[in-house]
């Protein structure tokens, strides 16, 4: 590692590293894209999803909802294993494996007949990008120097706002004039230039030291997560959370999660080290992280459905009208270790997190006719908020970790951001889906009985069932829409209060304002603050 502020530069990264390392990169952030960009256009394809064949596959609310957490689910459960293997058996190893499969699940998915199989390939992605995810933030710990990470993870975190630029807008485009699975296979040429950056360009890294795996805490982390939002999203589908079936999966999910904290705490090889979490401001980012991507995932997840199903736009519209919380993002991403080193992580990263929640509570002004600019300003700001958070947040559980263990920092860094937004979308979808269905039950009398039900579970389902109906079945669409506009209210309103306090907590654990470096020249203190980290240690001992 670099040595403190105003001492002698030492540099530990080799020196042909070092002169590429912004080629380097570059090829990163194109791994990172696939991963974020499949999922931004994911986001605008759902409404098409969701009509009947043969323009879509005729999904379901809860069907969208695990179109989505197949995919997050199996990637969170799969980082803990992926970011231990990085540091074990190399990352660009593990990098490489997971495109492949990325690329691979990426066909299938395309290639879905119903529901439940791009739920399956869907999962199977999700496999890739555990093990893309966590090694391009570790192998970026590797070929930069200290002082230049904050730098670095701000350009990569605005990697993720050009994903999100592009997402939409590709997959508008790709729906205006292809089927519904062109979102899909368009990850196939960007896998396959990314494998070439990474044979040419990347180096490889490991722990020279590595821990043994921890099967059993992975296994219980994926059955812990998978009952719990399953139970979650079951109530939502059943506008029930009393029912028997939701209380014994949500139960039985904390349970087990329970028991994966216990073991973690007693094995002398744990998948995620509990002792990170002593570090206050460790704790307070992956905190934020939680947080943040919980409220915004959840909300992300309906947008769409208002812009195309309340106000009609186009998926390409969507795309373009989402533009301007990407370009904030990777406007303001890479500036924010600029605000850090003149205000602290604390004061950057607790304004961004209330400039979120003001975002989500202006969502509050949107109705059926709320002039569309309302809705760019709000995106412009949400996004420079996230800008402000998570470039500092990245680099607080980053640095705090040894640079040998930059797989498994990586990787808890990104499983609760993962967890956080899977459980967004649960239940923030779940409570839209009840408050919708509380809504639009007095207006489904005109339907046969047999399938009110399934009418109330979404807007598209309803709108769906009014066009079976013909003429008879216009009197629904008013309805349908003023039920979703209260819907998506009550949903934000809840969300913008997670996010104030993902603010509270910031401000209370993260670091303040750093103190300012010595003048060049200064004697230089023999002082805790300047001895090396374990891992620094190793490097200079071996």
């Amino acid at each position: 590692m670099s040595s403190p502020p105003g001492s002698p530069s030492v540099r530990t990264v080799p020196e042909a590293v070092h002169q590429r390392r912004w080629l380097i990169l570059g090829v990163l952030m194109f791994s990172l894209l696939i991963v974020v960009l499949d999922n931004s256009i994911l986001n605008v394809a759902m409404k098409t999803i969701a009509t009947p064949p043969p323009h879509g596959l005729g999904a379901t609310q809860s069907e969208l909802e695990w179109a989505i957490n197949a995919y997050t689910l199996v990637f969170a459960g799969l980082l803990f294993t992926a970011g231990l293997l990085g540091d074990r058996l190399g990352r660009r190893k593990i990098l490489l494996v997971g495109m492949v499969l990325f690329g691979v699940g990426s066909v299938l998915a395309a290639m879905s007949d119903s529901p439940g199989q791009l739920i399956a390939f869907r999962a199977l992605m999700g496999f890739g990008g555990a093990f893309v995810m966590p090694a391009t933030l570790a192998i970026l710990m590797n070929v930069f120097e200290h002082d230049e990470q904050p730098k670095a993870i701000g350009i990569w975190v605005g990697g993720v706002g050009i994903a999100i630029a592009i997402g939409p807008i590709t997959g508008g485009l790709l729906l205006e004039h292809f089927w519904w699975g062109s979102v899909f296979l368009v990850n196939v040429p960007v896998v396959l230039l990314g494998l070439l950056g990474m044979v040419l360009l990347v180096p490889d890294s490991r722990d020279p030291a590595p821990g043994r795996v921890d099967p059993y805490g992975v296994l219980l982390s994926i059955v812990g997560l998978v009952l719990l939002v399953y139970g979650i999203i079951k109530g939502g589908q059943l506008a029930d959370f009393a029912d028997p079936e939701v209380l014994g999966a949500i139960g039985s999910g904390l349970l087990v999660l329970l028991v994966f904290v216990l073991h973690e705490r007693r094995t002398d090889h744990p998948a995620m080290d509990m002792g990170y979490f002593r570090k206050p401001a460790f704790s307070a980012a992956i905190a934020a992280i939680s947080l943040v991507f919980f409220a915004l995932m959840g909300v992300t997840f309906f947008t769409v459905f208002y812009t195309q199903s309340v106000r009609g736009y186009t998926p390409l519209q969507t795309g373009l009208l989402i533009l301007p919380l990407a370009l904030a993002q990777m406007f303001f991403a890479p500036r924010a270790p600029r605000a850090v080193e003149r205000f602290g992580a604390r004061a950057v990263c607790a304004g961004g997190m209330l400039v979120v929640a003001l975002t989500l509570a202006g969502f509050l002004l949107l109705d059926q006719d709320t002039p569309i600019w309302v809705l760019e300003v709000l995106f412009f700001l949400q996004g420079a908020g996230m800008a402000h958070t998570m470039p500092p947040v990245t680099t607080t559980i980053m640095q705090a970790l040894p640079r040998e263990k930059a797989g498994s920092g990586s990787a808890l860094n990104n499983t609760f951001r993962q967890v956080g937004g899977a459980l967004g979308v649960a239940v923030l979808g779940s409570l839209l889906s009840t408050s919708y269905r509380d809504g639009i039950e007095g207006h489904l009398t005109a339907l046969p009985p047999g399938v009110r039900h399934s009418a109330g579970e979404s807007i598209e389902a309803t709108v769906a069932a009014a066009d079976r109906l013909g003429p008879a079945g216009a009197a629904l669409l008013q309805p349908a829409n003023e039920a979703f506009i209260h819907a998506m209210h009550i949903t934000v309103g809840i969300a913008a209060g997670i996010a104030v306090a993902g603010a509270v907590i910031v401000a209370r654990f993260m670091p303040g304002r750093p103190s300012a470096p010595k003048p060049e020249g200064a004697v230089q203190e023999t002082a805790p603050a300047s001895v090396p980290r374990a891992g620094e240690r190793e490097s200079e001992e071996s």
